[in-house]
């Protein structure tokens, strides 16, 4: 199988994905990844937003937000601090949490503030997009 690689994916509370993939995509701090078999080695921060991948012919879509992925001999470890299937997440929760991020955004008076607040949109944003199916297009 030397067009695929494997992925794990894990939380500080469980393995999610433990099984070979034929492609990634990954919500880097700096913006969205892609990842072939070959890939050269890559040690990166992750940021909030939709982890797809493909294995068998069938796309899977998680939420993470925030930790790293290490791309090694065709090996990538996600190590995430949250992540979910767009099955459990809650909308009504998202959204009050999207709410509640813009009224922090509003009234930051730091730059820690304000980086705070948009990475909390932007794990709800992904949230409600994943909930809501737009995840199969892509993002």
């Amino acid at each position: 199988m030397a067009d695929t690689f494997q992925l794990e994916v894990a939380t500080p509370e469980r393995m999610l994905v433990d099984e070979q993939v034929t492609d990634a995509q990954l919500p880097g701090k700096s913006g969205y990844m892609g990842i072939l078999a070959g890939h050269a080695p890559l040690l990166s921060a992750l940021g909030a937003g939709l982890l797809t991948y493909s294995s068998g012919g069938s796309a899977t879509t998680l939420v993470i937000s925030g930790g790293f992925v290490e791309v090694f001999d065709n090996h990538v470890r996600v190590l995430a601090d949250h992540a979910e299937s767009p099955g459990q997440v809650n909308v009504e929760n998202a959204r009050r949490d999207l709410d509640a991020a813009m009224q922090a955004l509003a009234h930051a008076d730091t730059e820690a503030a304000s980086d705070a607040a948009l990475a909390s949109m932007q794990r709800a944003q992904a949230r409600i997009e994943a909930a809501q199916g737009s995840a199969g297009t892509g993002h």
